[in-house]
């Protein structure tokens, strides 16, 4: 798991206008390299200047100011990272520029100072473009609301923003908190919450989300939640939070800098002994200066977010990342997991003097005036055929029972086989399928038939199971709440063979915790998830629809309500850890050969400083390749290792 700690429901409400400002300085690259790198160049054309003016002195004198405050920068950056229990690579480059100085290889001391300024500069540019499409969120999140109210209207900060207040959106502008809109009709922009490139049409009472972006005309909504428990605001958390990780990856390549570093003074001695000449160990230290082993490993995990992030995909920490490379078993809860998370009609069985669609239409009317979850379902299954609903005179519900209505002059009675039976007709006992619901119905007290609904597999589920089993994950099971038959009968029609079922949410936890298959990622989307997400290796929350709760344990957040994407993290995952690992040990590997060399005098310092800029521009360059799809890779389904 990732040392990512869960934020609390009033953690949650602190998340103002001024926290999520905060929230996007704190992605954007320092600025102090860069300037530190302008520097360096400006006294390297002085120096230059100088010499070719004939004052060598000066030039010198230039050249050593410029190294001694490069050596004050990275003292107080090796100090900084002693206390926080990092050992670095520092102490080779303050030793190269003060053995350049001794040797009087001025231009190679020079040289030295832009390469590190200059990789330094090279990975503020390379972090910056790693985390555009993550800060994105944090840099649009809306700071004002147009409240709308006696014909008037009026900004206030978002903060402001109260439930039950009318919000007017104009065109083009981003949603600034969740509400249902009450115009009639109106296309929004949901691309940054779902991954979904088309504009999304919204009628009147539907949900709108903060964070999605109004399309060409003026709408109002009514608020439904305030700035800080809108879902702009939650993904605005999860963002912050991910730029702010640190992975185990990156503490394995600090890890290299203490064998590295003994190896290079020791190169460095026996070239110095071997060939008398304390150039050569100045040039061994010059081309022993590794930025690409500190610089490479953060690049690529911020590409892989960066990726992910295009995918809709929040990865909360980039050791999430690595835990998803490395997964081999993978859990998936059922309902709005596995399934769509809403019953649909199946069947209509309807009885021998009335018709399907007439039995369905008076069944949907009557069910307006339910607040059941099946209700829903049964109206949207009407409309979805294009039957006309029956004008409905009186209706009432029965609360867990059903409901009674006047429907087009019948008395309709919408339950339970025994709330039906209520009214004296005899109700038949209908075989149902694994998963399947009956809801039946009497019209006028007489049987008129049953709808059959069932909470049917997402469309992407079996191919998802398959993918993941393609990339190398060895077992897939189904932790569920629900009975073990509705499990079974699911699990069959997506090839999942393992089913743990009728768990609670301490079951789920315990199957989680006892299993010994490689690391673990769970799939989950509803409360009762949130605490096997958080016990799990890589917990994975659906968000499109998912309670905050299990967004909030998860290391993963999938925004679009597509399933699939849980295998699109296991590849980037894998591709990140491919890139990451590369990179390192190409610049590992660069950076002893050339000291091999150095050491056997075929390198001037000047020329093996030149030769390490270029070393760092190709650990770094290839390390970026971790933000592209590499589409070969991922066709192979590239495993990597642990």
């Amino acid at each position: 798991m990732t040392e990512y700690q869960p934020i609390t429901a009033s953690e949650g409400r602190g998340m103002t206008q001024a926290t999520i400002s905060q929230s996007a300085g704190s992605v954007r690259p320092s600025t102090r390299r860069p300037v530190l790198l302008f520097a360096s160049l400006a006294a390297a054309a002085a120096a230059a200047l100088l010499s070719w003016a004939g004052a060598a002195g000066a030039a010198r004198w230039v050249i050593i100011v410029a190294a001694a405050a490069v050596g004050v920068w990275l003292t107080v950056d090796m100090i900084r990272d002693l206390i926080r229990g990092h050992v670095g690579v520092d102490i080779l480059a303050a030793t190269a520029l003060a053995a350049t100085l001794a040797v009087g290889e001025y231009a190679a001391a020079m040289v030295v100072v832009l390469m590190l300024t200059g990789g330094r500069a090279l990975e503020n540019y390379a972090s910056g473009r790693a985390q555009r499409e993550l800060s994105a969120l944090l840099s649009a999140a809306p700071r004002s609301a147009h409240l709308a109210g006696d014909g008037t209207v009026r900004d206030v900060p978002i903060d402001d923003v109260a439930v039950g207040d009318t919000v007017l959106v104009r065109p083009g502008e981003v949603v600034p908190v969740d509400g249902v809109l009450v115009s009639a009709a109106a296309l929004f922009d949901e691309s940054s919450l779902t991954g979904e490139g088309l504009p999304v049409e919204r009628v009147a009472g539907e949900r709108v989300l903060s964070g999605a972006v109004n399309g060409t005309g003026a709408v109002t909504i009514t608020a439904t939640a305030c700035a800080a428990d809108s879902q702009y605001a939650q993904i605005v958390r999860l963002v912050s939070q991910a730029t702010r990780s640190r992975s185990r990856m990156v503490r394995l390549a600090d890890r290299y800098a203490v064998p590295f570093t003994i190896l290079s003074y020791v190169i460095a001695v026996i070239a110095w002994l071997a060939g008398g000449s304390a150039e050569r160990f100045a040039a061994v230290l010059v081309v022993a200066t590794p930025c690409p082993l500190l610089i490479a490993a953060p690049v690529a995990f911020l590409g892989g977010m960066s990726r992910a992030a295009r995918r809709g995909i929040i990865v909360k920490g980039a050791s999430a990342l690595e835990a998803a490379a490395r997964a081999r078993t993978v859990a998936f809860d059922k309902t709005g997991t596995l399934t769509q998370g809403r019953p649909t009609l199946s069947a209509v069985v309807s009885a021998d003097w009335i018709g399907a669609d007439r039995l369905l239409a008076l069944a949907a009317a009557a069910e307006r005036h339910s607040s059941h979850v099946l209700a829903e379902s049964v109206t949207r299954a009407a409309v979805d055929r294009g039957l006309a609903l029956p004008a409905v005179e009186d209706g009432k519900e029965w609360a867990t029972n059903g409901v009674v209505a006047i429907v087009d002059g019948h008395r309709v009675r919408v339950g339970k086989p025994a709330f039906v039976a209520q009214s004296g007709v005899a109700v038949p006992d209908l075989p149902l399928g694994g998963g399947e619901v009956a809801v039946y119905i009497g019209v006028d007290d007489k049987y008129a038939g049953a709808l059959l609904l069932a909470d049917n597999p997402r469309p992407e589920a079996a191919r998802t199971v398959q993918r993941l089993r393609d990339l190398g994950v060895s077992r897939t099971l189904m932790i569920t709440g629900d009975a073990e038959p509705t499990a079974l009968a699911l699990a069959r029609r997506i090839g999942i063979t393992d089913v743990r079922a009728e768990c609670l949410p301490a079951d789920k936890v315990a199957v989680i915790q006892s299993h010994t298959a490689g690391p673990v990622m769970m799939i989950g989307d509803g409360v009762n998830d949130a605490p096997v997400l958080a016990a799990a290796d890589v917990g994975v929350a659906m968000g499109s629809r998912g309670a905050t709760a299990a967004a909030q344990s998860a290391d993963i957040v999938i925004l679009p309500d597509r399933l699939d994407l849980a295998a699109d993290a296991v590849t980037i995952g894998r591709r990140t850890m491919s890139m990451a690992k590369q990179s390192i040990m190409v610049g590992i590997t660069l950076s002893i050969g050339l000291m091999v060399v150095a050491a056997l005098g075929g390198l001037a310092p000047l020329w093996g400083a030149i030769s390490q800029e270029a070393v760092d521009i190709i650990a770094i360059v290839n390390a970026l390749r971790a933000s592209t799809s590499g589409r070969r890779a991922d066709a192979m389904h590239e495993d990597v290792r642990p």
